[in-house]
């Protein structure tokens, strides 16, 4: 029985591990051990026994805005459910929060679009919105490092957007 839950402290050699994997491959960017720690609370987990057997982060980024991020499950579970299951508790938790439109950067098109996703161009964010993040980071506030609609899209993938 694999259990979903919020990501504890105890989780991120777990986590850690699913992101070398998948970006050894490209499919994820790769993360600093301590960010993963800074950011616990983004993530929820999918556990077999005490087992990281997938992971998926929320990641807010304005007031009605936040981004899906490092969806991941092992090999031997995918197509059993597990990254469903995954997506909607974010889901659940980005609609609990307030936020009102998700968006994410991926290669799985299919998987998120059965979840309501459709993709975009551009930044998901108002002109207005993305010339103050801009205006941040010039200011070198440092979260906005990890803002991917502003960064350039590295690995080549789809931006997605859902409306809660």
């Amino acid at each position: 029985m694999v259990e979903i839950r919020p990501a504890r402290t105890s989780d991120i050699k777990g986590i850690r591990s699913l992101i070398d994997h998948f970006a050894l491959q490209r499919l994820l960017l790769s993360k600093e051990t301590v960010t993963l720690y800074e950011s616990v609370q983004e993530f929820t987990v999918a556990l077999e026994g005490d087992e990281v057997v997938g992971c998926a982060a929320l990641h807010i980024l304005w007031e009605d805005l936040a981004e899906v991020r490092t969806v991941a499950v092992i090999d031997r579970l995918k197509g059993t459910g597990v990254g469903h299951r995954l997506l909607e508790a974010v889901i659940d938790r980005a609609k609990i929060i307030g936020v009102k439109r998700i968006f994410c950067l991926t290669f799985e098109t299919q998987f998120f679009g059965r979840h309501g996703f459709e993709e975009i161009h551009g930044t998901p964010v108002e002109p207005d919105v993305y010339q103050q993040l801009l205006r941040s980071y010039d200011a070198g506030i440092a979260e906005f490092l990890d803002l991917e609609s502003v960064k350039p899209n590295t690995l080549g993938n789809t931006r997605m957007l859902k409306k809660l």
